[in-house]
């Protein structure tokens, strides 16, 4: 039996309310100034003050030395093992816009991106580019028709976007564009399996096109693309937990993520007191909260350290207005590390705080790397965090006689 069936089959619901905060790409490295990582630069009170109650780790997303993206660092979050159960970015981001993904779609997520005379890519996010300017990029290379095969281009947020493929005979089965660096070219898109040749054709036709259409617009004078993908179907939190769970996220892609797993997407604002405010509005009707604060990822990818440090001591400020709900469980880490340092991703463990009244304290006196370390918690697998998240708010029964 797997941990999924396992937990299915214990499950139980009550009236008990679980918060898992998720700071993302929260995990960093030392600067070399200080010595200090961006969770151990700033003055994180409210933070310190809940791990000295509750009990503190450090969780590996995937598996040590694995740097996740995004998709498989929350699916773990929220127990799936992101080893069986894929999701691509492409269809994150269409159900995140609400794209009505018709069975034979395959979606990808795009970025505008900046590539020099010699086609190389000097920029991946095209200087971020606001929403408004990405709308109207996509407005011209929105409708096309390629081997007989339409083309929906919608934007995202800033620099994002994403491409809908819709026609016969496609499978997700090829490569990415996107290099994941400067100073290269684009990646040639080719077929991972015979099946997929109409695929890679069509998708590298569909580059050429936007690199002409958009040669005059720098920075944003070429696409990206990554993370082709079908919608897939698996079981849902409720099915598996007993939970009527609910996500509090601004970002598109998150919010693709939670109804894909089966929880109601609230309305909120962008920022980070409108998101802890809808917390509040939306308390009583339901049991389990998924909050995704964004704004420290970007910093770390846009290596910002300084940036970072100020969201999350935005977000300590903001943690009393979510204490003062007395949840009976209170989840606190990230997805992944993102150190500024390192500009993006990293396959440093997180750090994880977990309070309820039924944890043990340990000594741990802060929440950053260095002081969960020593946590009673140890490190573990992220897949865990549910099951100690779940027991912790009595909802699960004896396993065996």
């Amino acid at each position: 039996m797997d941990s999924l069936n396992l937990i299915k089959d214990i499950s139980k619901p009550s009236p008990t309310k679980i918060v898992l905060l998720v700071i993302d790409g929260v995990g960093g490295l030392p600067s070399p100034k200080t010595g200090k990582t961006e969770l151990e630069t700033a003055d994180t009170p409210n933070l310190d003050q809940l791990a000295t109650k509750g009990t503190c780790g450090l969780i590996d997303p995937v598996s040590r030395g694995i740097t996740p993206g995004s998709a498989p660092g929350h699916l773990a979050l929220f127990g799936y093992d992101p080893l069986s159960f894929s999701i691509g970015r492409g269809v994150l981001e269409a159900m995140g816009i609400d794209f009505d993904l018709k069975p034979g779609d395959i979606a990808a997520r795009g970025n505008f991106c900046t590539v020099d005379e010699a086609g190389l890519v000097i920029d991946r996010r095209a200087g971020r580019i606001s929403t408004e300017k990405c709308t109207k990029l996509c407005q011209l290379l929105d409708g096309l028709v390629i081997e007989g095969v339409k083309l929906f281009v919608c934007p995202v947020k800033e620099h994002r976007f994403i491409t809908v493929f819709r026609g016969k005979g496609l499978t997700p089965e090829v490569s990415d564009s996107d290099p994941q660096q400067v100073g290269v070219a684009p990646r040639v898109i080719t077929a991972l399996n015979p099946q997929a040749d109409m695929m890679a054709a069509i998708a590298a036709q569909f580059i050429a096109q936007a690199r002409t259409i958009l040669s005059k617009h720098h920075p944003a004078n070429m696409v990206l693309l990554r993370g082709f993908s079908q919608r897939p179907h698996f079981s849902t939190m409720g099915e598996i937990y007993k939970l009527k769970p609910a996500a509090i996220a601004g970002y598109p892609m998150y919010r693709g993520l939670a109804k894909l797993v089966g929880m109601q997407v609230l309305e909120t604002g962008a920022s980070i007191k409108e998101e802890f405010a809808t917390l509040k509005q939306n308390y009583t009707d339901y049991d389990f909260f998924f909050l995704h604060i964004k704004g420290t990822d970007s910093a770390g990818e846009d290596g910002d350290f300084d940036r970072k440090v100020r969201i999350i001591e935005e977000v300590d400020d903001a943690l009393p207005s979510l204490t003062s709900l007395e949840p009976d469980v209170i989840v606190v880490t990230g997805d992944h590390s993102t150190p500024a340092l390192l500009k993006g991703h990293s396959w440093h463990p997180l750090p994880i705080l977990l309070y309820s009244k039924w944890c043990r304290p340990d000594r741990v006196g802060e929440f950053s790397e260095s002081a969960c370390i020593f946590g009673g918690l140890g490190r573990f697998p992220a897949t865990q965090i549910m099951p100690l998240a779940m027991a912790n708010a009595l909802k699960l029964n004896k396993f065996g006689a």
